[in-house]
């Protein structure tokens, strides 16, 4: 009776890790496919004025910096190259206690020819107060329509904010999601993964929304932001998660491209997706009632991706844990050699990339470090141990 339960809880610990990585996916396309997400018609517009310029809505972009002397001349050049009515748009430039030399740069660069014609504020704060912080302080600034939020380190795709105009010609539209790009992968499994996340998020659309959005870009309306509470990890997706809940819905645009500079490694991939993994998790219990079926698709999308996704590694433990307490059963013998080779071979696939580097064996290795980060991240948020502090990961 005992090795029947400890089966059954294998079973299920199993089934339920398959359904995530693999069902789910499958489950997502083919539904995507049968009810594809309404097309939103691209005109190309090449910088030319018409009638339609009356009709774009007022866009405010907020940039948030912290020690950005790298990237900030490089943003602002980009942000001043947009296709979109120059009266219609203005840029934020959030310094919040910048150490280096970003205040002084970003000053230099609004001066450049190329930034002559567009709007921008260089605002410095002495004090470091955290990112979350420094968007509500500057929301409350903020009345145009639409609000924009971009990372310093990602160019967007110069036709962005006319893309998200006409996502935002829908009034049921309260926040539209880019496409995010990396410009340089640390591994191949890293670039698989993104890959995954954006057939994902493209196929969550015709659910009605996708989940959250990224950091790189996302736009949403000015009036339905709500102020984050102060210890709040991931304002990307606690951003547009509390629009859905007002009865919006979230678009997702892949020809709104963010293009992330910023080169990877193994040990600052390894950090970020830690704090994003404690982010996943205080998400899960501030959105818990996202879980409830009234909300249909988003409620299901929630449960199979990021719900499934933090008892993941738990899920693993366990079905490790019970196939070694049936080792003497052939099937779960088979079972524990095959789980430990995975794991072996994604440990060593990380402590030497260079001889492991089939691009499957890195994938391999990419999944089991993600789940490891989210296991490690999770707890770290539930003992409080999470600091909602920027971080420079170098």
């Amino acid at each position: 009776m005992i090795d029947i339960t400890i089966a059954a809880c294998f079973a299920i610990s199993a089934a339920l890790i398959i359904y995530h990585h693999m069902v789910y996916p499958m489950v997502l396309s083919w539904y995507a496919k049968r009810h594809p997400a309404a097309k939103i018609k691209h005109v190309e517009r090449g910088y030319k004025r018409g009638q339609d310029d009356v009709e774009c809505a007022d866009v405010t972009i907020l940039v948030p910096a912290y020690n950005e002397e790298k990237w900030i001349a490089e943003k602002i050049r980009n942000l001043a190259s947009l296709d979109y009515p120059k009266k219609h748009y203005q840029v934020i430039i959030a310094c919040d206690g910048c150490t280096d030399r970003t205040v002084q740069i970003a000053q230099d660069t609004i001066q450049e020819a190329i930034c002559c014609d567009t709007h921008f504020e260089i605002r410095a704060f002495e004090q470091n107060r955290g990112k979350v912080a420094l968007i509500n302080d500057q929301m409350k600034t903020i009345t145009s329509e639409i609000t924009a939020m971009s990372d310093v380190s990602a160019l967007i795709s110069i036709d962005a904010l006319l893309v998200a105009n006409r996502h935002f010609q829908d009034r049921r539209v309260g926040a539209v999601n880019g496409h995010y790009q990396l410009l340089s992968c640390g591994s191949q499994g890293e670039e698989k993964y993104w890959h995954y996340q954006s057939d994902v998020k493209q196929s969550e659309a015709c659910l009605g929304s996708t989940l959250g959005a990224h950091g790189a870009l996302y736009m949403f309306r000015t009036k339905l932001f709500e102020p984050l509470q102060h210890n709040t990890i991931n304002d990307d997706f606690i951003i547009p998660m509390e629009i859905i809940r007002k009865g919006y819905s979230v678009h997702y645009d892949q020809n709104m491209v963010a293009l992330e500079l910023e080169a990877t490694n193994t040990d600052n991939d390894f950090k970020r997706r830690l704090r994003i993994s404690a982010g996943n998790m205080q998400q899960a219990v501030h959105l818990a009632d996202l879980f409830s079926p009234k909300y249909k698709g988003v409620a299901f999308a929630f449960i199979s991706g990021k719900g499934l996704r933090l008892i993941a590694p738990y899920l693993m433990i366990a079905c490790f844990a019970l196939s070694i307490a049936l080792i003497n059963h052939p099937v779960f013998l088979v079972g524990t050699i095959a789980q430990a080779s995975l794991y072996t071979l994604a440990a060593l696939g990380h402590v030497f990339p260079k001889i492991f580097s089939h691009k499957y064996c890195q994938l391999l290795t990419y999944i089991v470090a993600g789940h490891t980060a989210n296991l490690i991240g999770g707890l770290r948020y539930l003992f409080g141990l999470e600091s909602t502090r920027w971080t420079r990961v170098q």
